[in-house]
């Protein structure tokens, strides 16, 4: 796997930056516990071990293909932003290219974002808010209130496996199958700040600013986990406060494991530096 990192810098114009996710909204109303044969159905021993060693398991594999889809709904209204792309759970990045919802006329609101997820940042390449075309903005996660789990339009699959190590209360449900793969699913919450505590250190920082950004440190998720205990999928429910309480339900797919991913960083010349439009 090949990972090529260039130009990095910290840029000004990620303070200004406005969550893609709740603009979307906007424009559209305007352990090791887990390594048992997934064909058993008896329950772990230790179904809260099994889950937090999910992002352990997904190190080891090395990489992975990705799918999300964030849906939000406020004031009656719900739209669901999808995304796709490989994630390198090893060196902690991935990329991402996130599609926005269609305004309420049927017409296409904005061109597809792309997005590279690295430790301690996030690139966004058509970004639009008065950002040229052929520029990306660089945003420190760390700076952001939510930790990047809502503002990319997308949470970060490197984040959504990391916020299993604060799960708790968890409750194992059964085996089902998902995608022909037989996988064990699991009910439970877990507390952004406790798995801040334990996250790799390419996610704490962001996860610590979810932990104080959100009005609750609980998070609802269901997990699915393959025999090896690897994450399948895993859906976090938030509740984000944005001009007005917004519910946020995050799923996030990860399957073709070991496909290999590239992460090219933008050379500094091509970082935009300018004001970000509201």
């Amino acid at each position: 796997m090949v990972v090529h990192q260039q130009g990095q810098r910290r840029g000004r114009a990620g303070e200004a930056v406005l969550a893609v996710g709740v603009a979307a909204v906007v424009a559209v109303t305007s352990g090791c516990g887990g390594s048992a044969a997934a064909g058993d159905d008896r329950p772990p021993a230790d179904p809260a071990a099994a889950v937090r060693a999910a992002p352990d398991r997904l190190a080891a594999t090395g990489s992975a293909q990705a799918r999300t889809a964030m849906e939000m709904a406020t004031g009656g209204t719900r739209v669901t932003i999808r995304g796709e792309g490989g994630v390198d759970f090893r060196n902690r990045m991935g990329q991402l290219l996130v599609m926005l919802p269609a305004d309420a006329a049927g017409k296409e609101a904005h061109q597809p974002i792309t997005e590279l997820l690295v430790p301690g940042a996030l690139y966004m390449k058509n970004r639009g808010a008065g950002v040229p075309a052929d520029k990306w903005v660089r945003v420190d996660t760390a700076t952001l209130a939510d930790g990047n789990l809502v503002t990319g339009g997308a949470t970060d699959p490197l984040a959504a496996a990391e916020l299993l190590r604060g799960a708790q209360d968890v409750r194992y449900v059964g085996v089902t199958e998902l995608a022909g793969t037989k996988v064990r699913h699991y009910q439970g919450t877990t507390d952004i700040g406790r798995a801040a505590k334990t996250a790799s250190p390419g996610v704490k920082g962001a996860l610590e600013a979810a932990a104080k950004g959100f009005t609750t440190d609980t998070v609802p998720f269901d997990a699915y986990l393959d025999e090896e205990g690897r994450l399948r999928k895993v859906r976090h429910r938030f509740s984000w406060v944005n001009n007005g309480v917004i519910d946020v339900s995050s799923t996030t797919l990860l399957y073709g494991f070991g496909t290999p991913v590239t992460v090219v960083l933008p050379a500094s010349r091509d970082i935009y530096a300018g004001k970000i439009a509201g």
